[in-house]
């Protein structure tokens, strides 16, 4: 289970001048600084996915971030499993599997020896990296290109690689940042059902995105995030019940309420 409460990061702006008059209207920008993830709170079992949802520069990804530890967090708190995330950042990170936005796979290398490479920093034996390898190559299709250089690949090929790295040391919780941008409806089905695959396996999934359809079939829970706080936290139930039921719908109406809140503050 993991459990976050009252996230909040900021950031120095350098220079205020250079900012866009989008970026100065945006009330989280408090003098020299710009409060990119404010108030941010949710909780996922083991078995549940939860679908981390908000407007474009709304903080996902610097919560993603923080989740990782390859950020630290200004306050709030993070545990997994009951492990202090914030206090223990090297021993949480065994326990994280995180795909970022982008895949930076190393293009001289195969896939193969991609992967590979995360199993040995994990501490895995040879014969772990390589049954696990073929493991993962069966659940996301991966055999046809496994041994090509990285540089060569598709835009699927080189997601499904940068996965199969993430949760190559099994992982008590697997994070995935937009993990079917730019896929193709092929290379975005098998993600999907790999997802469906740890979900089934107990292991608690977070991912951010912009497509519904993928909340509707995966989530079990869905958070919003807009201007930096969480201001819609619940089950998918829950969150079609903010409107008609139309997830579109639910989602504006959560905006909306954000947006109340963050004026009444």
């Amino acid at each position: 289970m993991i459990e976050i409460k009252k996230l909040a990061k900021r950031f120095a702006v350098d220079n205020p001048k250079k900012l866009s008059e989008q970026e100065r209207r945006d009330p989280r920008l408090k003098g020299r600084f710009f409060h990119s993830v404010q108030d941010v709170s949710f909780s996922c079992d083991n078995g549940q996915v939860l679908g981390l949802l908000g407007p474009n520069g709304a903080g996902k990804t610097t919560t993603l971030r923080i989740l990782s530890t390859a950020l630290k967090a200004d306050s709030g708190s993070i545990f997994i499993d009951g492990e202090d995330v914030l206090q223990n950042p090297i021993v949480a990170r065994k326990k994280i599997g995180f795909l970022s936005g982008t895949t930076g796979l190393y293009g001289r290398l195969s896939g193969r020896e991609n992967i590979a490479y995360f199993g040995q920093l994990h501490g895995m034996s040879k014969s772990q990296i390589e049954q696990r390898i073929d493991e993962l190559a069966d659940l996301l299709d991966m055999h046809s290109f496994l041994d090509r250089r990285s540089e060569t690949f598709s835009s699927g090929m080189k997601q499904k690689t940068a996965i199969a790295r993430a949760v190559m040391h099994k992982p008590a919780l697997v994070i995935l940042d937009e993990p079917t941008t730019g896929l193709d409806i092929m290379a975005t089905q098998t993600v999907l059902e790999f997802i469906q695959r740890l979900k089934a396996d107990g292991t608690p999934v977070i991912f951010s995105t912009h497509h519904l359809d993928e909340v509707s079939e995966l989530c079990d829970r869905v958070t919003v995030i807009n201007q930096g706080t969480s201001c819609f936290d619940g089950s998918l139930d829950e969150f079609k019940q903010l409107s008609d039921g139309n997830l579109h719908h639910s989602f504006m109406q959560a905006l909306a309420q954000g947006e109340s809140y963050v004026a009444s503050v």
